[in-house]
């Protein structure tokens, strides 16, 4: 038999209506209002055939309709936001986001309990009961027992007060419950939870790749994650992590294939680098303008090898949490400078423009040159291999508070949006790339790395068939001296937590 659609309006239509009504009405009155005045001044004697008159009433009209019609809608709005939390509870589709109880509006005009105590109710009213109305905890935490999912389930204080087996999560010494997954940056989760309660009534949030213990520990897993949050619910943040090691797995086991192999080929690509060299410089007056090209391209191609056994070894460093780097003041420009030839020649082998503005006097930087060095030669080396031939690559610098900020523009093939969310991810390379350029997929993420180790960020701006803008930033060493100076020099201050390496991917940023 066919369901017959309810013809009951939705909540989210009222409000339009009754304001569109109280408008109307305002509009309506006003004018019967001007009527009577005009009505009293023809009775005082005043002629209603001149030019005065109507001047007059327009300018009653004029002066008093506009206010209040603000007046009348400024006194509705506990109605609209009501209505808007109404909607949102009732789980009707719409675009308007509901109101926030934090707003510091609702504390003044005493609106705030008022949408606490709706939300609250909403989300108490929605429980689940048998026929006996008790909650079937004991039914419930079987069948979640039963699913492959991890799901966490966090109070309004941030406690977990239900995780069933196959949960990431570890107790303490003390007892407490915590979520045991290395998030990509310091405290993520937690600020998201802390970014929603301030700000959000409901929302959703998804992350990749996330795992419960560093590469080469026993028992490790790695999940995709979805949290929810609502807020007044007693359940106020739920989290379902599905676990996705068999997919993500053998990628770190063929990182760890590829780092021995990488640090076996280490020497020899070396030992080619360093007869390319010699060559070069011996030969260099007795041979012909195209050898000299084909050694050129030789020391090129051997410099982007090892750049890449670099960065292989530098990513399975990261993983394992190694990655520790002493810092020194140094310029960005003369980081910069010890790769200048290079970048310039592999630019000039691929008819691409490379323009360089370091100013001189940005301030000193907090920095491991070599590391960073190979921040900026990847950063550019993509700039090149993604850039349309004789393209223009720009890298420019600036001072951004305290700290120096790196881009590096091109005008090549862009990015769409559904890229850019992968891009530092390890071994991510996108289907068009892989199709028309080389390279391994882990020099975007090893950068991050080795920025975030910096006490940094990195990112990227992007528009398909544009071009894209890719910015790093580093401290300044004023900024960081102390701690530098506290620590002999390493990374240990910015990225350490007060007891141990940071439990979660965390520890690399500042």
């Amino acid at each position: 038999m066919a369901v017959k659609k309810s013809s009951n309006p939705m909540i989210k239509h009222y409000w339009p209506r009754y304001r569109r009504k109280a408008v109307i009405l305002t509009i309506a009155m006003q004018f019967i209002l001007t009527a009577f005045v005009g009505g009293a001044i023809i009775i005082a004697g005043f002629d209603s055939t001149s030019f005065e008159f109507w001047i007059v009433l327009l300018a009653i009209i004029a002066a008093s309709l506009g206010l209040n019609v603000f007046l009348i809608l400024s006194l509705l709005t506990p109605l609209r936001d009501l209505t808007a939390a109404l909607t949102h509870v009732a789980g009707e589709p719409s675009t308007v986001i509901p109101p926030n109880p934090n707003a510091p509006y609702f504390e003044k005009d005493g609106f705030k309990p008022l949408l606490q105590y709706l939300y609250a109710s909403a989300a108490s009213a929605g429980e689940v009961t048998d026929t006996k109305g008790e909650a079937p905890t004991e039914a419930l935490s079987r069948a979640l027992n039963q699913t492959s999912a991890g799901i966490v389930v966090l109070d309004a204080e941030g406690a977990i007060i239900y995780a069933n087996k196959k949960a990431p999560i570890s107790t303490e010494m003390d007892g407490k419950i915590k979520l045991d997954l290395l998030f990509a940056r310091e405290n993520e989760f937690e600020t998201w939870v802390a970014n929603c309660r301030a700000n959000a009534v409901h929302a959703e949030k998804t992350w990749q790749r996330v795992a419960d213990k560093i590469v080469g520990e026993e028992g490790r897993r790695i999940f995709d994650i979805a949290a929810t949050y609502e807020k007044g619910s007693a359940a106020e943040v739920v989290l379902v992590a599905l676990d996705q090691t068999t997919s993500y797995q053998p990628e770190d086991d063929e990182l760890d294939f590829i780092a021995f192999a990488a640090h076996e080929l280490r020497g020899p690509i070396t030992v080619i680098r360093g007869y390319l060299d010699v060559l070069a410089m011996e030969a260099s007056d007795n041979i012909t303008p195209d050898q000299d090209e084909l050694l050129k391209r030789l020391v090129v191609s051997s410099n982007r090898l090892s750049g890449y056994i670099n960065n292989i070894l530098n990513a399975s460093r990261f993983d394992r949490r190694h990655l520790r780097v002493h810092l020194a003041e140094d310029t960005l420009a003369g980081v910069y400078e010890t790769i200048n030839d290079d970048m310039q020649l592999r630019a000039s082998s691929q008819n691409r423009l490379l323009t360089v503005s370091i100013p001189d006097d940005l301030p000193p930087i907090a920095a491991d040159r070599s590391s960073l060095s190979e921040v900026m030669g990847n950063l550019i080396d993509n700039a090149i291999k993604y850039s349309n031939e004789g393209g223009t690559i720009k890298v420019m610098a600036v001072q951004d508070g305290s700290y120096v900020k790196m881009l590096v523009e091109d005008h090549g093939i862009g990015m769409p949006s559904s890229v850019i969310g992968n891009l530092f991810h390890k071994f991510y390379r996108s289907h068009r790339s892989r199709e028309t350029v080389g390279g391994t997929g882990i020099g975007l993420y090893i950068s991050k790395a080795i920025v975030e180790s910096h006490g940094g960020t990195i990112g990227v701006k992007s528009i398909e068939g544009e071009g894209s803008i890719f910015t790093f930033t580093v401290p300044t060493y004023e900024s960081v001296k102390d701690k530098l100076q506290a620590n002999d020099f390493t990374n240990t201050g910015l990225i350490n937590n007060g007891s141990g390496w940071i439990k979660n991917h965390s520890m690399y940023k500042g």
